[in-house]
């Protein structure tokens, strides 16, 4: 009774806090509707704004402006005749923050890298982590066979996240044997002193004469003269835009929008005016071109005013605190929920890759997203989201299979603006970051710790931690007094990637009574304790890449929870389905990811209640075929997938489960996401009825002719993946893949026509058949993807208009003839051709 009594108290003061909080930041106390800066309403949004990114997979530009000097830096990178371009040599690239020197090294990554064996791509910033830095790049110039899940990345995961098996010498001599022999190709981004560079040549390998290179880029003129001392080496410096440059850049960015209004005259009269004040400075054009295509219905008159407030004509060049001034006035233009958005992207260090759904969620947890216009909190959530894309204040970088946003950067100067406001308003307070902040003499009210070290933990000895409502640390817990966070009102615990997670701290956490949002993934942990029952308000609860194999039977009574994530996709591995699991218990819950189920499992017969479930992914399934296990869960997918369930993610180890799924009496009509891995025969009959299928991912024991002639009018369909899982596989999938070539005729034709709307096409397989694709077949494919040990041929790639790219990872068990096809198929200019050599696990 007591703990209860607690409970709602706690819950009461959160309540509390946050409506203060919330009518301070949204201006509650005057009711008039309240004019920024633009002269447009604030908070006013099309009530489908969600949908307003349009899925894709290939987004790098060509920078403006920078067509004859592009040509000339991909000739030197690309050279490798001559004798003295055989040693590695590196492009420095420097300019003043905002010029677009990572937009051009990028585009330059992307331009140059099929020619070299090797590729990888880091951030490193001023507080960067060694040892992480070569692992993310051994991760990526050493693929492994089972790493095909996240090769449609530019580079691996954020280096946070990787976990150190190695000690450091053994890292640097792993890196420079495998680098030796080899011609590659590295970009560093955001190099901040010499001493830095060097520690990162010396990791090299020593003598390299394959015409390796090296993108770096810095704003500091002496440390690219640093980086770049050899007799081959190269200095860039990034100048300012001319005027034309700016309004090409200034309307194209404002033309991505799509929701411009203005007649062409007008838009040239904005455009004029805009260019003036941004001076030539690419990241003032776009932020101010964010700010333009946000307020369509704003008279392009008012955009001469606002200019003028800006910049005066006396003021000649565009300075630091210039680009402040406009970075000052976007955000002040932002509606109040965008305002909040825009500075809870402080949580995250300077350079990080962030997850979209990750942001996402803690911004629902928080309580700063609810329903609106009869969309979910998490649909209005994506909404904010899209905006900040709109308005330029976050840039994607990586896509998923599905063409939505995985993850997304802040640009350096966005964030130290952020981060500042951030600071001045007690909103968010950063310890350990790259920029000095004052420290806070307030009541701390989110807390973000974002390098190890004691002095950082000392630091934090001397805050009022008594008001603390979220707290996200980033690498280390060391130094860090977890009990000072028992208070009673902490919503959001972000331990990801972390190191130095102890039992105490799992007990700790346990008495933080109104959690909502507990992360712990990819740390050491092995077991969750049975205590958890107590968080009561718990909706997120993610476990994924840890070693935790169960949850306690307790974890059955979190009635609010909403999301579970689990287990482990390399090796793969699930959480055992939750104990006592049904609708009285877990009524809330919406997504249901990583699970494992087998004869043992308890919870199946509860599964058919969740009528509310959206996400349904089952990374092991090991049941006998006429188990009542077997036909309850045949039973509960049936009927979720009649009220909803919109992903479906099946891992059949020798079940025959997913050959059941074609008994189903009506098709899971909701679903956008389908993956079907194991033992598959033959798809089931009702798949060419999903109208609303995005992605698609099936075993390559139904890579066949007939699978593609029951595929091809499916009209929604984004991604297709024929995938060898990581799971235990039927040992005669050779055979079987022969068989199948066989009942093709040798060769699989795709049908003319069909896939209107296909962009991405993966085979991950010991065999590829050969593949034709006759005119008009795909047409709006942009890339393909392959990993294999055999391979015959891709024929008719030239009828594909759209296609950018195709990837090809060759096993090293594969055989001449194979490597001869792919050699021949490198010499094609177009599409570009990408080769990678993967390591057999």
């Amino acid at each position: 009774m007591t703990l209860k009594i607690a409970s709602k108290i706690a819950d009461l003061k959160v309540r509390a806090q946050q409506i203060g909080e919330r009518r301070r930041r949204y201006g509650v106390h005057n009711p008039r509707n309240r004019k920024n800066g633009s002269g447009v309403s604030a908070g006013t949004y099309e009530v489908a704004e969600h949908q307003l990114t349009e899925r894709q997979l290939i987004g790098t530009k060509e920078p403006v402006g920078m067509t004859a000097d592009m040509e000339k830096l991909e000739d030197w990178l690309a050279k490798s005749d001559k004798s003295c371009y055989e040693e590695r040599a590196v492009l420095s690239i420097v300019g003043f923050g905002g010029v677009g020197k990572t937009t051009i090294a990028m585009a330059l990554y992307q331009k140059v890298r099929d020619k070299f064996d090797y590729r990888a791509s880091v951030t490193v910033s001023q507080n960067y982590d060694e040892d992480a830095v070569l692992m993310m790049i051994l991760k990526q110039v050493k693929p492994k066979e089972s790493d095909h899940e996240n090769q449609h990345k530019t580079g691996s995961s954020d280096v946070k996240q990787i976990k150190f098996e190695i000690s450091h010498d053994k890292l640097v001599k792993e890196l420079q044997d495998h680098l030796a022999e080899k011609r590659y190709l590295l970009l560093i981004d955001d190099i901040w002193s010499a001493k830095t560079w060097e520690s990162i040549r010396k990791c090299l390998p020593h003598e390299n004469k394959k015409g390796s290179r090296v993108i770096v880029t810095t704003r500091f003129q002496a440390v690219g003269a640093t980086c770049s001392q050899g007799v081959i080496d190269f200095v860039h410096p990034v100048e300012f835009l001319n005027e034309d440059e700016s309004k090409r850049l200034f309307k194209r960015s404002v033309s991505e929008s799509k929701s411009i209004k203005y007649s062409e005259k007008e838009l040239d009269q904005v455009t004029e005016e805009i260019c003036k004040i941004c001076r030539g400075l690419p990241l003032a054009i776009v932020t101010m071109a964010g700010l333009v295509a946000s307020n369509p219905n704003t008279l392009s008159k008012k955009w001469e005013a606002v200019c003028k407030s800006l910049f005066p004509e006396s003021v000649p060049s565009l300075t630091l605190d210039g680009v402040t001034r406009i970075l000052e006035y976007c955000y002040n233009d932002l509606p109040a929920e965008l305002r909040t958005c825009s500075l809870y992207l402080s949580i995250f260090p300077k350079g990080s890759k962030i997850s979209r759904k990750r942001l996402i969620r803690r911004l629902i947890a928080e309580g700063f997203v609810s329903e609106k216009h009869g969309l979910s909190d998490e649909e209005v959530a994506e909404t904010y989201f899209n905006q900040l894309i709109k308005r330029k204040i976050i840039r994607p970088v990586e896509h998923s299979s599905n063409g939505k946003v995985k993850s997304f950067q802040v640009h350096d100067m966005v964030l130290e603006y952020i981060v500042s406001k951030s600071s001045e308003e007690n909103f968010i307070t950063v310890v350990g970051g790259h920029w000095l902040i004052p420290m806070s003499t307030n009541k701390v009210r989110r807390l973000s710790v974002q390098s190890s070290g004691s002095e950082h933990g000392s630091s934090t000895k001397h805050m009022n931690l008594s008001q603390v409502r979220s707290l996200t640390m980033f690498r280390s817990l060391d130094q860090l007094h977890f009990h000072s966070f028992n208070n009673g009102i902490l919503q959001v615990l972000d331990l990801e990637g972390c190191k130095g997670l102890k039992e105490k701290h799992l007990k700790d956490m346990c008495r933080m009574l109104v959690l909502k949002y507990l992360s712990l993934r990819g740390t050491d942990i092995s077991k969750i304790p049975s205590k958890i029952e107590k968080l009561e308000y718990l909706e997120t609860l993610d476990l994924r890449e840890t070693d935790v194999g169960e949850l306690p039977k307790s974890a059955g009574q979190l009635k609010r929870i909403i999301n579970i994530f689990g287990g482990n996709k390399n090796p793969r591995r699930g959480l055992k389905l939750p104990q006592e699991i049904n609708k009285e218990t877990m009524k809330a819950l919406r997504i249901l990811s990583g699970i494992e189920i087998d004869e043992q499992s308890t919870g199946v017969e509860g599964l058919h209640q969740l009528t509310g479930l959206r996400k349904l992914a089952i990374y092991k399934l090991i049941i006998l075929k006429d188990s009542k296990i077997f036909k309850e869960l045949r039973s509960a997918i049936e009927y979720l997938g009649s009220c909803g369930l919109q992903t479906l993610a099946l891992n059949d180890e020798g079940s025959d489960f997913i050959n059941s799924l074609d008994t189903m009496s009506a098709p899971p009509r909701y679903l956008s996401a389908l993956e079907l891995s194991g033992n598959l025969d033959s798809l089931p009959k009702w798949i060419n009825k999903l109208d609303n299928l995005h992605k698609l991912t099936l075993s390559v024991t139904v890579l066949r002719m007939d699978t593609f002639e029951l595929l091809w009018k499916l009209p929604s369909l984004f991604s297709l993946t024929f995938s060898l899982s990581a799971a235990k596989q039927d040992e005669a999938i050779e055979d079987i893949l022969e068989k199948n070539k066989s009942e093709s005729g040798g060769e699989i034709f795709v049908p003319s026509g069909g896939f209107k709307s296909l962009k991405l096409l993966r085979f991950f397989a010991p065999l590829v058949p050969k593949l034709s694709f006759p005119k008009d077949a795909m047409p709006v494919l942009e890339r393909i993807e392959m990993r294999f040990e055999a391979f015959e041929g891709l024929f008719g790639i030239d009828t594909l208009d759209c296609l950018q790219e195709v990837h090809l990872r060759v096993n090293s068990a594969a055989d001449e003839i194979t490597n001869f096809i792919v050699e021949d198929l490198k010499a094609i200019k177009k599409p570009k051709i990408i080769v990678d050599h993967v390591i057999t696990s």
